[in-house]
């Protein structure tokens, strides 16, 4: 290895913000589970200008390993060219030439919200002090940013997977704040093939011996748990992808200058490698558990009567879209929500052998259901 990996992949206080903007809240915020933050700080990015009423707000809401860089080139602050890059920005179906966008990174992340890498009073990270947090308390500190920057009323919440889940939440539990609701490739509750899934990817984690509980901030390059991390991380991605897709592009290939009988890999498995690799350089292994603890617990019925009561008392415009080849969070999961929700077009299937990631990678199809969504 060329270069340690570093403890974590963490935006911390000093580096570079790139296009982050940042408000904190001094009266904290109480938690679901029965916690507390006594200070947070959300971070976010805008595009577009807010038009005097406010009426032209759009939220976009990133899933688990996204962050608030939706739109953009790399650069200083960031890594990667925006994750809805094409999705986002002047000419496409969430246009700042019209809308005023805010993407903000989601509480518990690692890109400038407070999470498990952020300090406390005490100056030291939260690590395994963070509390339990939820879907609900995500979307309960978005409103606190929505108030602050103004917005009463979003012409439309939109996300997928765990974004989605953030716009049910959005939808049932603030209802008279959204207009429009799009939901992509996510039902109302987590289910138990879900929470597998996320069970097995912690445990790799945790079992890292560099993870020392979750109090590895101060570690030196190479000594953090991106094993773990790695590991979660190729799990989660078989996940979001499928058999069609990986037998296309990879076949039983070896990798160029490998020979698997002789201890090299597979192309397949170069990807993975590739694939946990990056990401351990740009996210933390805590706000992985605490991301998808959140799924886990996600339940839009939730002392609300179940599912069924919950979504009926939707008023906002929804549409839903779903992907045809996602066996994460398959279709019938989107056929159930556009059942119960009463303000709901027809779902929406998008095909495609992406699986989960196609909300990501089918841009023109994803686009044209935006474009419809948002007219």
């Amino acid at each position: 290895m060329s270069e340690l990996f570093p403890a974590t992949g963490a935006w911390r206080p000093g580096d570079d913000p790139g296009r982050r903007q940042f408000h904190t809240f001094a009266d904290g915020l109480k938690l679901e589970a029965g916690g507390r933050l006594d200070t947070v700080t959300v971070a976010y990015e805008t595009w577009g200008t807010l038009a005097p009423d406010a009426s032209n707000a759009v939220l976009v809401l990133h899933a688990l390993t996204g962050d608030s860089h939706a739109a953009g080139p790399a650069g200083p602050g960031h890594g990667d060219v925006g994750w809805w890059d094409g999705t986002v920005g002047p000419g496409c179906a969430i246009d700042p030439d019209r809308f005023f966008i805010v993407c903000p990174n989601v509480l518990g992340g690692c890109q400038g919200t407070t999470g498990p890498s952020s300090d406390t009073p005490d100056g030291r990270p939260y690590g395994s002090r963070f509390p339990i947090t939820t879907i609900r308390d995500q979307v309960a500190l978005e409103v606190v940013l929505a108030d602050a920057l103004g917005v009463d009323r979003w012409y439309a919440v939109v996300g997928g997977s765990m974004g989605g889940m953030r716009v049910l939440e959005w939808a049932v539990g603030h209802r008279e704040r959204v207009e429009r609701a799009v939901v992509i490739s996510v039902g109302a509750q987590g289910t138990a093939e879900e929470i597998a899934l996320c069970h097995v990817q912690m445990r790799a984690i945790r079992a890292d011996p560099n993870w020392r509980g979750g109090d590895y901030y101060d570690a030196p390059p190479g000594e953090g748990p991106h094993e773990g991390l790695a590991i979660a991380r190729g799990i989660g991605h078989i996940s979001y992808r499928t058999e069609l897709e990986l037998a296309a592009r990879f076949g039983r290939d070896h990798q160029p200058g490998e020979e698997p009988f002789g201890g090299g890999r597979y192309a397949v498995e170069s990807y993975l490698d590739y694939h946990g690799d990056k990401l351990v350089r740009r996210f933390d292994a805590n706000s992985y558990l605490v991301l998808s603890e959140a799924m886990n617990h996600h339940d839009v019925g939730r002392d609300r009567g179940g599912i069924a009561a919950a979504l009926a008392t939707v008023t906002a415009d929804v549409t839903i879209a779903g992907m045809s080849s996602d066996w994460l969070y398959p279709v019938r999961l989107q056929q159930e929500l556009g059942e119960l929700i009463p303000t709901s077009s027809a779902v929406e299937i998008v095909q495609t052998i992406s699986g989960h990631d196609g909300f990501l990678v089918e841009s023109d199809a994803i686009c044209a259901i935006l474009s419809r969504a948002l007219a």
